[in-house]
């Protein structure tokens, strides 16, 4: 059976070691295997980061792939390892303490499995508590991907009903607008990724070209108020000018041509930044 691609994922950074330990343990389970970084640079505990990258990236990689994601402020906690497999075919090593999030939500599930650690950790690290991204996930995930163990050789079924989520924001439409929450920023380049997908944008009746009235809220203090053109890309507008867009996983953006919108407005992620898209009357 041909072997698959690990992938790790975490919040860990490149400035130690930690990162080259896991590398380091998948290596001495199997030197054969194929290893790629996902991201490194997800911040310090931030689960929701996590599932996002995950969602982002993950079926653009082939069925079987292996990810190994490491966000984990309960680490020697109570919270459940654990294996899941996507719709497509793909498996992620992780915490249950939310990673799953948007994978359940917007990719999809088939199967949950708890890492039995009797036989998939690491030996000799069982007085070890701080370190599962070394010591369990990266070692699970390179048996799994390496075909040393079969998905169902990691441990008892979950059900999938018991995964831990985070909330997300809603998204509600109008006649004449449509609303929903400021996801995550595009990082480097300060732009907005909202929850609205574009489907549900166009269905207001937004068409490339429009200038669309736009609203953000961090809680209920108005953060910006503007109307934006809706463009197919950035070459739509001049350097310096704002754009709405349909980013790379077909939601709705707002960015700075050249800038960074983030950073311009003070602007940030998370449920309580709302933004509301409004049809202008011209």
């Amino acid at each position: 059976m041909e072997k698959a691609i690990l992938v790790f994922q975490s919040d860990f950074g490149l400035v130690d070691g930690a990162v080259s330990a896991m590398h380091g343990v998948a290596n001495t389970v199997d030197n054969t295997i194929k290893i790629e970084d996902l991201t490194h640079d997800i911040p310090p505990y931030s689960i929701w980061e996590a599932s996002y990258r995950l969602f982002q990236t993950i079926e653009y990689w082939p069925r079987g792939t292996v990810f190994v994601s490491v966000v984990d402020p309960g680490v020697g906690s109570s919270r459940r390892s654990v294996v899941a497999e996507t719709i497509g075919g793909q498996f992620i090593v992780t915490p249950d303490n939310g990673t799953l999030t948007h994978i359940k939500k917007y990719v999809g599930l088939r199967e949950l499995r708890e890492i039995d650690e009797t036989k998939h950790r690491r030996e000799d690290t069982e007085h070890s508590y701080t370190f599962h991204g070394r010591d369990v996930y990266a070692n699970t995930g390179a048996k799994l991907a390496s075909n040393k163990i079969t998905f169902s050789q990691v441990g008892s079924i979950v059900d999938l009903d018991l995964t831990v989520e985070l909330e997300v924001g809603k998204v509600e439409k109008g006649d004449d607008f449509v609303k929903g929450t400021i996801d995550i920023l595009d990082i480097r380049f300060g732009s907005l990724w909202t929850n609205i997908p574009r489907d549900v944008f166009t269905g207001v009746g937004f068409e490339h070209g429009d200038r669309v009235e736009v609203s953000i809220l961090s809680g209920s203090t108005v953060a910006y108020n503007n109307r934006i053109v809706y463009g197919r890309s950035f070459a739509d507008v001049y350097a310096s000018e704002q754009i709405i867009y349909v980013n790379s996983v077909y939601n709705m953006a707002i960015a700075i041509n050249q800038g960074n919108f983030a950073r311009a407005y003070n602007i940030g992620t998370g449920r309580h930044w709302k933004i509301k898209f409004r049809k202008v009357d011209l």
